[in-house]
Parts: C-alpha cells; sequence; structure tokens
C-alpha cells in the first residue's frame, strides 16, 4: 500500500514538475519582456530628446546664420555711397567728426585735472603720475591698436 501511495505521488510529482518548470519559466519570460520593454521605452525617450536637441541646435543655427546675414547687409549698405555729394560727405564725416570730438574732451579733461594738481602745490611729476593712470595706457593702447595696427592686418589679409 505504501508502494501505491509513494508511486501515486511520485507520478504526481513527476507530472507536476514540467508544469512547474513552465510557469516558473513564463514568470522569468514575463519579467524579461517588462524589462526589455522599460529599456525600449527607455531608449525611445533618449532618442526622442536627442531628435529635440537636434532640432534646436539646427533651428539656433539657422536663426544666427540669419541674423549674420543681416549684419552683413547693414554693413555693406552702410559703405555704399549715395552718389549725393553732400550727403556723401557728411555721412563720411560723421565718425571723424564724433573722434576728434572725443579726443578733444579727454585731451581737455586732463589738462584741466594736471592743471589743478599743480595750483594745488603738487609738484610736477606727481601731478603728471597722477593725471595719467592705468585705464588711460589702456585707452591709449586700443587706439594705438586701431590705428596703426588695423592697417597691418588691412594690408596683410586685402592683398
Amino acid at each position: 500500500m505504501i508502494e501505491t501511495l509513494l508511486g501515486g505521488l511520485l507520478g504526481g510529482a513527476f507530472r507536476l514538475t514540467p508544469e512547474l518548470l513552465k510557469w516558473v519559466d513564463r514568470k522569468g519570460e514575463r519579467q524579461h519582456e517588462l524589462a526589455m520593454q522599460d529599456r525600449t521605452l527607455q531608449l525611445e525617450t533618449l532618442r526622442l530628446k536627442s531628435e529635440q536637441a537636434t532640432e534646436q541646435l539646427t533651428a539656433n543655427r539657422e536663426t544666427q546664420t540669419e541674423g549674420f546675414k543681416a549684419l552683413q547687409s547693414a554693413i555693406t549698405s552702410q559703405g555704399q555711397q549715395t552718389q549725393v555729394r553732400w550727403a556723401d560727405a557728411l555721412s563720411s564725416s560723421v565718425r571723424p567728426v564724433i573722434t576728434y570730438w572725443f579726443m578733444a574732451l579727454y585731451c581737455a579733461t586732463k589738462v584741466a585735472l594736471f592743471t589743478i594738481a599743480l595750483k594745488n602745490g603738487t609738484d610736477l611729476s606727481t601731478s603728471i603720475a597722477g593725471t595719467w593712470t592705468e585705464s588711460d595706457q589702456a585707452l591709449w593702447a586700443g587706439v594705438l591698436n586701431f590705428w596703426f595696427l588695423g592697417r597691418v592686418f588691412e594690408k596683410h589679409f586685402n592683398s
């Protein structure tokens, strides 16, 4: 009798074992599929973000290109003559007149500061040193570079 019971139990166990293994295998497959779907979703999200970033960069590049073209057109049109002599003369005199005017104001201010220092009893060398500052050195270096170094580059790159 124990053999019959044991045989029945073993037979049932052997019959249930493949079903149990199938169930475990299906559970693993479902987990794997779910993990793959999550990975696919993450990959798709990254791809969309990458596409959006690329589209944004393209739009920015196009906007900048249009801006540079507009700036280039504006600069080109400023240099063109109108063929009206008085208008062209007035237009070409604006920058030099403003430059000379501000240079005259700058020099007048420096002379006034120097004169005030002398009138207050400061000796000559201290008055000069107090009037000429690091900002003045930087300003004059910029002016000299603009006028003289600019011509070197124009000759070098335009020939």
